[in-house]
């Protein structure tokens, strides 16, 4: 479930960019120095947008600093230095890969190899922040219970990852966190695994995965089910999309948020419509370009 919350970058400000990337980075070397590693090989922009998102909420400034990094040795970049934030994150993000990749193994009897290296980095992680591991396991139980039931409703099949988010941000925002910010996590958590689900919708039916589209709609390909109930999908998305935006108009923000604007009103509306149009090509880590 990861790589799909993304900037717009053909509209993103290059100030943006530059707090991107910095951001990006400095979250790389938090997980490496916090998890291990090999930790870092499951960074994503996804957790790079919840540290500028839980950054800007609790007003806690971005320290930049140019610094070498491991894949580049020579040339420093603008790398964000670690704060309490970028720790719980990196946590996060090596919790996450771990469970994904328990999913995998589970789902199709693959990846072990991989979720053996990303092991250790759990455990560390877990010693970290221990509630926060819970409330991963916790939701992702009630996922695993509700794909064993083949739960046919959309809303209920999204819930325990939207809540596992929201209950994620209220114990990184602390006194922070009220209703619009809760609000705000759990449909960015439900918006990712509906459109991860709508992506994968072909590939599961192919090898016999839960998909919750199909469990609502029971057609035999993407295709044919985006033929007979688009208006439905349309409808579904535009909702999480308008309560997205309310509650952003809501959540007070202490420095400038045109970069989490750009991603909540512009990348996650984009990424539907590639996943809907069948485009399969997503922005890889090492191919973003900032004008």
């Amino acid at each position: 479930m990861f790589g799909y919350i993304q900037p717009d970058i053909p509209y993103m400000y290059v100030k943006d960019g530059i707090l991107y990337k910095a951001m990006y980075c400095g979250l790389c070397k938090s997980i490496g120095k916090n998890c291990g590693q090999r930790a870092r090989f499951g960074l994503s922009y996804d957790m790079t947008f919840l540290s500028a998102l839980l950054h800007n909420i609790r007003n806690v400034d971005v320290t930049i600093k140019k610094q070498h990094c491991i894949l580049h040795p020579i040339v420093k970049r603008p790398i964000a230095q670690e704060d309490e934030i970028t720790q719980v994150v990196a946590c996060l993000n090596t919790f996450l890969t771990f469970y994904k990749l328990t999913d995998d193994v589970e789902d199709e009897n693959m990846g072990r190899i991989s979720r053996a290296v990303f092991k250790k980095g759990y455990k560390r992680a877990v010693k970290l922040y221990p509630q926060a591991g819970e409330i991963i396991k916790k939701q992702m139980a009630q996922l695993r219970r509700l794909e064993a039931e083949n739960c046919g409703s959309l809303d209920r099949a999204a819930d325990p990852f939207g809540c596992m988010i929201a209950e994620l941000s209220d114990l990184v925002l602390k006194d922070s966190a009220n209703e619009f910010t809760r609000g705000l996590c759990y449909g960015i958590g439900k918006w990712v695994y509906l459109i991860d689900a709508l992506d994968d919708y072909d590939k599961d039916i192919k090898k016999g995965n839960y998909n919750p589209f199909y469990a609502a709609f029971s057609e035999k390909t993407r295709q044919e089910m985006m033929r007979k109930n688009g208006e439905e999908l349309e409808f579904l998305f535009r909702s999480v999309f308008a309560q997205n935006a309310e509650n952003l108009k809501n959540i007070r923000f202490y420095f400038n948020h045109d970069l989490t604007d750009n991603i909540i009103l512009r990348g996650l509306p984009a990424a539907t419509k590639r996943v809907i149009c069948g485009c399969k090509e997503k922005v890889k880590p090492n191919k973003v370009r900032f004008r």
